[in-house]
């Protein structure tokens, strides 16, 4: 699913009402009705519900007056609230006097803000994606005073005020929804944690905008759903055998951390991997032979940490970090295979980064497409520098994949994959209760099986790891709430999470 910028997604508008020949207002009422019957679905038969609509002089403004009118052929009675302007978009003023004698329409002044009940419903449709400069004067006030009135707010496009690609100046006034009804696409400052106290639960809203302008338009972003992806994994030819899903070494653990290198094994063990070897120290020997015995176990000469580099001529993919410790004879262990991965697929984590992090002049030896998974402090370790806000980190993921020729995942709500190419792909997948230690290694492990798979480029199996990781982390919450989530829940539901993307 594509994100398109404030322009773009303009230009979608236009292109739309010129193929579908239709007019501006026919296209606001599918919009409307979209969100009415939203509403109407989630609240009927509570026809109790007060309804107050706050608009502004455009057509955001305008989709507000549609739906009150919808809202009143209904059953319910809202009340409109005009904010006061000297010109008005078309649209609006079609609807304005489409709008019903009996509902209430009151200008807003500062004398004038309404009383709003904790039942009300508030809809803000003051100003809509098109917004380019901070709210000031009687808007800002109106924002305020929707802040503190402790109705739910909901908002029509974007929360006002909230800029839909950009970073809006820091304090200025913006409508903090309880929920957002966006339209056909998602919207880049949804998936941003800096945005989340104004967007609440968005939702998508389908209204017919024009498929083929969206399909060829070319975007820097994109939001990965199921149907995104279903179908891009294989499925088993009846003769495969071991080989053929690749046999993948995993360097992990260090004394006290082998439970990541667990966790890191078992993931892949159930993400499809033909053969595994983990590589850990001494001590780990006989935790990984009792706890993953489908793997095969080689111990590092050294009791506590990884110190030495199999031989890496049996592998079709490397995976290394989890738990490992950051001694030095670890960091030259990652020199040598950043040294002779000879076109091996890499998959770095945890420990791994910071080791490179550390010894930065290891982030010239990164092979090409290369796959690392920091968090936000880990990435911020790589790059060197902290990022003041969430566009300016999106810009140097963007950076950093292009500089380094790597794919770099991102992890968080929303977690970003940033590409060699510079296309960031946002996942839809996960929740709150996968915030836990061990849910990193988790993914690792995944994406390690997945990297080893020949029959993926590079791009669909990380892509595929992300969502399978995040999909497995919905399924076991299903069944253990999000507070009882631990790592070990998700691997259990990796399978069947891989399972809904397999084609066929």
């Amino acid at each position: 699913m594509k994100i398109l910028t404030a322009h773009q997604t303009h230009a979608l508008d236009q292109a739309t009402l010129q193929a579908q020949g239709i007019s501006s207002d026919a296209l606001m009422e599918r919009a409307a009705t979209a969100c009415t019957t939203w509403l109407l679905d989630q609240l009927q038969p509570a026809f109790t519900t007060p309804f107050h609509i706050f608009c502004g002089p455009g057509n955001n403004g305008g989709d507000g007056l549609a739906i009150a009118r919808q809202l009143h052929a209904a059953g319910y009675t809202p009340q409109v609230w005009l904010l006061p302007a000297t010109k008005h978009s078309p649209d609006f003023l079609l609807n304005r006097q489409r709008l019903p004698p009996q509902i209430s329409c009151t200008e807003l002044s500062a004398r004038t803000m309404p009383a709003l009940p904790p039942e009300a419903v508030a809809l803000d449709a003051l100003f809509g994606t098109g917004l380019s400069r901070p709210l000031v004067g009687l808007a800002a006030d109106i924002v305020a005073h929707l802040n503190q009135s402790g109705a739910t707010l909901l908002a029509v496009d974007v929360p006002s005020g909230l800029f839909a690609d950009s970073s809006q100046p820091a304090g200025s006034p913006v409508v903090q929804a309880r929920y957002t009804l966006s339209f056909e696409l998602p919207k880049l400052a949804f998936l941003l944690p800096q945005n989340a106290g104004f967007v609440g639960d968005w939702t998508v809203l389908p209204i017919g905008l024009d498929a083929d302008f969206i399909h060829k338009e070319a975007v820097d972003n994109h939001f990965v759903d199921a149907g995104f992806l279903r179908g891009r994994l294989p499925q088993r030819g009846k003769f495969s055998h071991k080989g053929t899903f690749g046999h993948a070494l995993l360097l992990a653990g260090s004394y006290g951390k082998m439970g990541a290198a667990v966790l890191a094994a078992r993931a892949c063990l159930h993400s499809g991997i033909g053969l595994l070897t983990v590589r850990v120290p001494a001590v780990g020997y006989d935790i990984l032979q009792i706890s993953a015995p489908e793997a095969m176990v080689l111990p590092d000469p050294a009791r506590e940490f990884v110190t030495e580099l199999p031989e890496l001529k049996p592998y079709a993919a490397v995976g290394m970090g989890p738990g490992l410790g950051q001694e030095a004879s670890t960091a030259e262990v990652l020199r040598q295979l950043l040294q002779n991965a000879s076109g091996r697929p890499l998959v770095l984590d945890a420990d791994a980064l910071n080791l490179l992090a550390t010894h930065r002049e290891l982030l010239e030896l990164l092979p090409p497409n290369s796959l690392l998974t920091p968090h936000p402090k880990e990435f911020e370790r790589l790059t060197g520098e902290p990022a003041p806000g969430d566009y300016h980190r999106l810009e140097q993921l963007r950076n950093f994949c292009t500089q380094y020729r790597c794919y770099c995942v991102l992890k968080g709500a929303y977690t970003a994959l940033g590409t060699p190419d510079g296309p960031v792909y946002f996942n839809s997948t996960g929740n709150p209760g996968m915030a836990s230690g061990g849910s990193g290694d988790v993914l690792t492990g995944v994406l390690l099986a997945l990297r080893a798979d020949k029959r993926l480029s590079p791009l669909d199996a990380a892509l595929l790891g992300i969502f399978a990781h995040g999909r497995a982390g919905d399924l076991a919450a299903a069944e253990t709430g999000q507070a009882g989530l631990t790592a070990s829940d998700l691997i259990r539901y990796i399978g069947p999470a891989l399972q809904e993307l397999t084609g066929g």
